[in-house]
């Protein structure tokens, strides 16, 4: 029958072959349109720096009755102004601060950059959503940016606020990184807006689950494993380097060598020790992790205990995100997953 076909009809059909397997890999995102949740970003960034700096106490404390659980969290522990009880002197800090030439011109910078917010909170309104989707019991929290002064507080959850540090997600290339001591290159290059709803998402996921005390480098793989796998329901279209917090370089080592890191973590019988200092070579961040090749990314547990977990799902297709993630027992995922890469 294909004798009978003209040449730019077969060529058709092999487009359409090819269009329809390409569909076939795409990820099923489930509609979640019909979920009561719309994400409006308020700008406490834009209030605080409005703070008439000839009454500041008035403008302290009219945020102080806006923002109750954040306010004082945010000058004490975020901007760290010192906080010994004197009200003026707190005030006087605040003066100061607000006063700042480079805290100013930070402002101004984060201002313009983010002059509209729009683009995150339709990001943020669907991976709630999906976490809603996913985890019925999942709570909105109230969302608002701020200036960290550069502290390094990229998302902060403050009681049943979750904050979001604007100057910590300029760019790369932004001149005041490179001002700061300390900020090493590979935490800079994931200060881009697209790393935002990783960000939030990664500690909305921390107030759910966490590891137990004194746990074994295989229960930490389990947790990060966990965490990804929900990181990849909630924001199915974010690039997995980008989830992990790895260059497109080293996720494709990773990809590459999946094998390679397993028998690492095997042979050097490094699965059941329950040290704090070698668990924190692979699951702590850095530049690149001690003991494999230069590629391998720093927080190298990220990536192969998220395929032990996603090992898991596949075997036990009756775990639905919900239960995965109520599921305390790492040693179950762990050994249910039957992980041979």
């Amino acid at each position: 029958m294909q004798s009978y076909l003209k040449i730019h009809s077969l060529s058709i059909l092999i487009l359409t072959a090819a269009i329809m397997a390409g569909c076939g890999r795409k990820k099923q995102i489930p509609d979640v349109s019909h979920i009561p949740i719309t994400v409006k970003i308020e700008r406490f960034d834009r209030a605080f720096s409005g703070i008439d700096t000839t009454n500041v106490a008035t403008g302290v404390k009219l945020l102080q009755e806006m923002y109750p659980g954040f306010m004082n969290d945010y000058l004490s522990h975020i901007l760290y102004l010192p906080n010994t009880g004197d009200s003026a002197a707190l005030m006087r800090s605040v003066h100061d601060f607000l006063s700042n030439k480079d805290i100013r011109a930070l402002n101004d910078s984060v201002g313009a950059h983010f002059a509209d917010i729009r683009p995150l909170e339709q990001e943020l309104t669907q991976a709630f959503r999906l976490a809603k989707y996913y985890q019925p019991k999942f709570r909105a929290p109230q969302v608002l940016t701020f200036i960290s002064a550069v502290n390094n507080f990229g998302a902060v959850t403050i009681d049943s606020v979750l904050g979001i540090g604007l100057d910590m997600y300029m760019g790369a290339d932004f001149n005041v990184y490179k001002l700061v001591p300390d900020m090493p290159e590979y935490m800079v290059r994931r200060f881009t807006p697209e790393n935002i709803p990783v960000n939030v998402m990664t500690v909305l996921y921390q107030q759910l689950d966490a590891p137990r005390e004194g746990a074994t480098l295989a229960e930490q793989l389990i947790y990060l494993g966990k965490q990804q796998y929900f990181l990849e329901q909630v924001l199915p279209e974010t690039d997995a380097h980008i989830r992990m917090g790895y260059t497109s370089g080293q996720m494709k080592f990773c990809e590459e060598n999946e094998q390679m890191i397993w028998q690492y973590f095997v042979e050097n019988k490094l699965l059941y020790n329950r040290e704090g200092q070698t668990i924190a070579r692979y699951i702590g961040d850095g530049p690149s992790t001690q003991g494999m090749p230069a590629e391998a990314p720093g927080k190298i547990g990220a990536f192969t205990g998220y395929r032990i977990v996603r090992a898991f799902m596949e075997r036990h297709p009756e775990y639905t995100l919900e239960k995965l993630m109520g599921t305390q027992d790492a040693m179950l995922i762990f050994n249910g997953a039957k992980y041979r890469p």
